[in-house]
C-alpha cells in the first residue's frame, strides 16, 4: 500500500507536507486563543506578559487622556496585533487555507500526469483520496478550533474587564491620589502657618527690647536738656 501510494513522491511528499503544515497553524491558532481566554477570565492575576502588557498600555492611555472612549476599538487594535512566530492570526488562518488549496492543486497535477502516462487506475485514485482526506482534516479541525468563536470570546472578557473593572479602579486609585494631594497640601498649609508663628514669637522679643530702649534714650535726653537749661541760668544770673 505505502509504495503504491508513495509511488510518485514528487508529488505525494509535498502534498503531505503542505496539509500538515495547515493543521499545524490551525492548531496553534486554536492553542493560542484557548490559554489567551483561560488567561483573560484571571486578568487581575495574570502572568501573560502580552496581557500585562495591555493592562499597562491602557492604563497610561487612561491616564494621558483622562479616559478611554472607544474601548472596543482598543481591544481590536490588541487582537490584530496577536501573532505567532511574526504572523498575526488573520495570516495565519489564510495561510491555512491556501496551503491546503496548494496541496490540492498538486493532487490534482499528479493524478492527470499518472493519466496522461497511461498508468491503472490503483497509481491514480491515492492522489483523490488524499485530497478528500486533506480538505476533511481542514474543515474538521477548523469547526473543532473555532478562531471566530474564540476570538469573540476573548474580545468580550477583555473589553469586560478594561470597562467594567480596570477603568473603575483607575478612577478609584485617581480619587485617591486627589486626596492625597489635598491632605498634603493642608498640611503644608498648616506647617507654613505654624513656621511663621514661630518666627513671630523670636521676633517679639527684639521688639519688646527695642521698645523698652527707645524710651530710656528719650529719658536720657530729656535730663540732658534740664541740665543745660540748669547752667545757663546760672551762667545767665
Amino acid at each position: 500500500m505505502m509504495q503504491i501510494v508513495f509511488k510518485h513522491p514528487e508529488f505525494m511528499v509535498p502534498i503531505l507536507i503542505l496539509l500538515s503544515f495547515s493543521i499545524i497553524c490551525q492548531v496553534s491558532m486554536g492553542v493560542l486563543c484557548h490559554k489567551l481566554i483561560w488567561e483573560s477570565e484571571n486578568m487581575s492575576s495574570t502572568a501573560n506578559k502580552s496581557l500585562q502588557q495591555l493592562k499597562l498600555k491602557f492604563s497610561s492611555c487612561c491616564q494621558l487622556h483622562e479616559g478611554m472612549s472607544n474601548i472596543a476599538v482598543f481591544v481590536d487594535k490588541y487582537m490584530n496585533q496577536l501573532k505567532i512566530c511574526g504572523f498575526s492570526l488573520s495570516v495565519l488562518k489564510h495561510l491555512s487555507g491556501q496551503l491546503v488549496l496548494l496541496s490540492i492543486l498538486i493532487s490534482g497535477i499528479g493524478a492527470c500526469r499518472g493519466i496522461i502516462a497511461g498508468e491503472s487506475i490503483l497509481y491514480i485514485v491515492p492522489y483523490y483520496i488524499i485530497s478528500f482526506l486533506g480538505l476533511y482534516c481542514y474543515f474538521a479541525i477548523s469547526s473543532l478550533v473555532d478562531i471566530v468563536g474564540k476570538t469573540q470570546i476573548l474580545r468580550t472578557n477583555l473589553i469586560d474587564y478594561l470597562e467594567n473593572h480596570l477603568v473603575n479602579r483607575l478612577e478609584q486609585t485617581t480619587l485617591d491620589l486627589k486626596l492625597v494631594q489635598g491632605e498634603e497640601r493642608v498640611q503644608e498649609k498648616e506647617s507654613a502657618r505654624t513656621e511663621t508663628n514661630v518666627q513671630a514669637a523670636e521676633e517679639m522679643p527684639e521688639t519688646t527690647q527695642k521698645a523698652s530702649e527707645r524710651p530710656e534714650d528719650s529719658v536720657l535726653s530729656r535730663t540732658e536738656a534740664k541740665e543745660l537749661e540748669s547752667l545757663l541760668r546760672e551762667f545767665l544770673v
